[in-house]
């Protein structure tokens, strides 16, 4: 992902939520800002996704919760800029929001 950013010469800031977990409060305002529901980031194929029976059926809090204590399970990169956030899957959806 840096490398697409430095040739479009756009500065970016790497946050790595294993060192620096995310509160709820901070997941929370980042899925907002995607547009989409936090199921739809989850890493569904964990084995920890499993063991929890997480489904579309499980509430959006207890995903959550759920990513927060088990960080793996967001899918990832997620790329955010100001307001707006964006799933980068593939890494090229980031560009969406630069133009």
């Amino acid at each position: 992902m840096g490398q697409l950013f430095r040739e479009q010469n756009i500065d970016t800031t790497r946050v790595n939520y294993f060192n620096q977990p995310f509160t709820i409060e901070k997941l929370t305002d980042l899925i907002a800002k995607t547009g989409l529901k936090p199921f739809e980031i989850l890493r569904k194929g964990e084995a920890i996704a499993k063991e929890l029976n997480l489904s579309k059926e499980t509430s959006d809090a207890e995903i959550i919760k759920a990513i927060i204590e088990h960080p793996n399970l967001l899918q990832r990169p997620i790329v955010e800029v100001g307001e707006k956030a964006v799933l980068a899957r593939p890494i090229e959806k980031a560009l969406e929001l630069i133009k």
